[in-house]
């Protein structure tokens, strides 16, 4: 007997039966279920297009967090929207970051005040000390006694120059040049000469031409500091190599005592020194690692450092190539 209408009831006996419910309301959900798939795919897609847009100061307030640095301490966030709880948090920040500066700001300039401010009596010191060791009637300890003047004076010379570069690196690099680095090296490795033989240190040398856009005057300080500590901090009977290519571009090699690998990273913080060897100022002051990785900053530059398995350390500076030179 045939079934109510809409149902599978009135098929002949003979037919299999239906794979799939064949009621009306069945058939309807059947042919719904791709708009409901489709409708709950915009859905997914609406929520992440508005989760991007809301997301997206926050991305912004991370990208200039991340590359605020001493050459850009006048980046700011300055989102600019409503009086929302995210404009709140950027305006925080943004004052934040204008104290940040400030306080920067205000220790770069009394440094670099405080330095040249002493450079003119300790200039006068050293005439005095080396007048006085020039008078005929200067004993033999009035001559000790200049002698270790002029030392003590020399590092404190020293001392202030390693401050006054720090200060003027920290600032950038105003303005750029093409610099030959393979000839500036080797001008250094010449001018360094007289102190390796004075320490017993075989000095070598790999070069290929290489230019990079910067200031001379700064990268030349970045080398000679390099090489200076390569020779000063090494053993008699050792070597000191520089290394002038494409990437990195240069790179300072030297032997000397066990680094270890841990302590490295501290060697380029202001005034530190490896163990108790480095804690006497007879040789340096404890700034040169610390202006190379200045200047290196100031050329958008990277360094890296690592302790050599047999002694000594490599140092490795990247800097930005220059499109217009080899």
């Amino acid at each position: 007997m045939p079934g109510p209408a809409g149902t599978c009831n009135s098929r002949p006996p003979w037919l299999p039966a239906p794979v799939l419910p064949c009621s009306f309301d069945t058939a309807i959900r059947l042919l719904n279920l791709p708009l409901i798939a489709a409708a709950v795919l915009l859905l997914a897609w609406i929520n992440w297009l508005l989760a991007g847009l809301a997301l997206r100061p926050l991305r912004a307030t991370a990208d200039t967090v991340r590359g605020l640095g001493p050459q850009n301490m006048g980046q700011r966030i300055a989102l600019h929207s409503g009086r929302d709880a995210l404009k709140e948090l950027t305006d925080a920040l943004d004052g934040a970051l204008d104290r940040l500066a400030a306080g920067y700001e205000g220790q770069r300039r009394f440094a670099a005040n405080a330095s040249h401010e002493l450079r003119t009596p300790l200039a006068v010191q050293r005439v005095l000390a080396e007048v006085a060791m020039e008078d005929p009637d200067a004993g033999t300890n009035l001559r000790r006694l200049g002698a270790q003047l002029l030392r003590v004076n020399e590092r404190s010379e020293r001392l202030i120059e390693g401050m006054l570069v720090l200060a003027e690196s920290d600032r950038g690099v105003p303005g750029k040049m093409s610099v030959q680095l393979d000839e500036l090296a080797r001008s250094v490795l010449e001018a360094h000469a007289e102190l390796a033989d004075k320490h017993k240190v075989e000095l070598r040398q790999q070069f290929r031409a290489r230019s990079v856009p910067g200031d001379p005057v700064l990268l030349e300080r970045l080398i000679t500091n390099l090489v200076a500590n390569a020779i000063v901090y090494n053993e008699p009977g050792g070597w000191a190599e520089v290394t002038v290519g494409a990437q990195p571009a240069i790179t300072v090699s030297n032997s000397g005592q066990h680094v270890p690998a841990e302590e490295v990273p501290a060697l380029f913080e202001p005034f530190r020194r490896l163990g108790a060897d480095r804690v006497s100022h007879a040789d340096g002051v404890g700034l040169g690692l610390s202006i190379v990785r200045s200047i290196a900053t100031a050329h958008h530059g990277t360094i890296h450092a690592r302790a050599r398995p047999e002694g000594g350390l490599a140092i490795a500076i990247d800097l930005p190539a220059n499109p217009s030179y080899p």
